[in-house]
């Protein structure tokens, strides 16, 4: 169970507490609380049920930023061999909110990228809480034309809330790392798989989310800007955050029925956070079957495969 709840988790969160009190009690006091146990536990369960069923695109947002929820670190210790981490753009310095290297996944060998979060406050400003500066992005090109030249495919992970709107950043050259990224990821000859596990932010998450398959974790988000930031700029108002997420249509399956993404990858009940190895062996099925899919296109039908699908996006009127 994870251990920091979210506002309308605490129902479910109590239920829980209960019922491990209760466990607890019993084997201490050897007092057979077992019909007590099992009501309260069928009880969760409906609970889990009705609240997760019916989920608000402002509670799939909180979930996506739970603090317990895997980064991308955590998918690569659980889904690859031998990770070996490049670092550096070879022009400015090594931005350690994008990681990224090679690596071994099913025995075969892959260039993985993402982006990473801190646990805490001193992690997070190590990785500027998971927004990239221009050289994270001119890091990630410099990777993915390495993969490019020696025929390796590339697996991304999204996972942030934009990239750095700093002064520095738009000094050392934001826009264009971020433009120049788009440009080149659209004409990769390798396989190019995108995973957005937390918050898909703005330009920061499609700078390296162009991928020939996209995919959503089921309770992920991807959007322009954030809600908080769309009520200030709409209402004027922060705190209308929840109607912005709903306008947005940040959600998978939102997103699905745009066909900006190929599919939603199920979580377990509750979020990620609750069960790591579940969701990653969802995301194990999902990269074995979208690389054995385009590991039988060439490198040229690789590159129209991804021009043709982002082509494909959205409905135009033309008079």
């Amino acid at each position: 169970m994870a251990v920091n709840g979210l506002e309308f988790e605490k129902p479910i969160i109590e239920l829980e507490k209960r019922i491990e009190e209760l466990k607890s009690f019993a084997s201490t006091e050897d007092i057979d609380f077992s019909d007590e146990i099992k009501v309260l536990e069928k009880k969760a369960v409906e609970s889990k049920k009705r609240v997760y069923k019916n989920l608000t695109a402002w509670q799939r947002m909180q979930i996506a930023r739970h603090p317990d929820r895997p980064y991308t670190l955590d998918y690569i210790n659980a889904l690859m061999k031998n990770f070996i981490e490049l670092h550096g753009d070879r022009s400015f310095a090594d931005d350690q909110a994008i990681i990224g290297g090679l690596a071994s996944f099913q025995d075969k060998t892959v260039m993985v990228i993402g982006h990473q979060r801190g646990r805490n406050t001193k992690e997070n400003l190590y990785r500027n809480f998971g927004m990239p500066y221009p050289e994270g992005y001119r890091k990630i090109l410099r990777l993915m034309k390495t993969a490019e030249k020696f025929s390796i495919p590339i697996i991304s992970f999204v996972d942030t809330p934009g990239a750095y709107p700093g002064i520095e950043a738009e000094e050392r050259g934001q826009s264009e790392a971020i433009a120049r990224s788009l440009k080149e990821m659209a004409h990769l000859q390798v396989p190019t798989i995108v995973i957005i596990t937390g918050e898909g932010g703005s330009g920061g998450a499609l700078a390296i989310g162009l991928g020939n398959k996209v995919f959503m974790l089921e309770n992920a988000v991807y959007f322009v800007c954030t809600p908080e930031s769309c009520g200030a700029i709409l209402w004027k108002d922060r705190a209308k955050a929840p109607e912005a997420a709903e306008a947005l249509c940040i959600t998978a399956s939102d997103l699905k029925k745009f066909k900006v993404i190929d599919a939603i990858i199920p979580e377990p009940v509750g979020g990620a956070h609750r069960n790591p190895a579940e969701v990653t062996e969802n995301i194990k099925n999902t990269l074995k079957t979208s690389l054995s899919e385009l590991a039988k296109l060439s490198p040229e039908e690789i590159s129209n495969q991804r021009y043709e699908k982002y082509r494909k996006i959205g409905k135009f009127l033309e008079k």
